[in-house]
């Protein structure tokens, strides 16, 4: 699996705000194991993946708006 840190890190060195989900756990037949992640940037870039597709839009729609709610707290 591709290490999405690697990624996150060019992202901040560009000023870049960042979110990063996590699989913490499944049930039955999942297509992601616990601890596979997704981050997504500020400007809308994702790296990795915690589905096989099926919920990785709402995934990234939940980190824009905790991008946009961070960035309205912290500013």
């Amino acid at each position: 699996m591709y290490d999405v840190l690697d990624g996150i890190e060019q992202w901040r060195e560009h000023g870049e705000a960042v979110a990063l989900a996590t699989v913490v756990r499944t049930f039955g037949s999942s297509p992601r194991v616990a601890g596979a992640k997704m981050a997504v940037s500020s400007r809308g870039a994702m790296l990795g993946s915690v589905s096989g597709g099926c919920i990785e839009g709402a995934v990234f729609d939940a980190c824009q708006e905790a991008i946009k709610t961070c960035l309205l707290y912290t500013s």
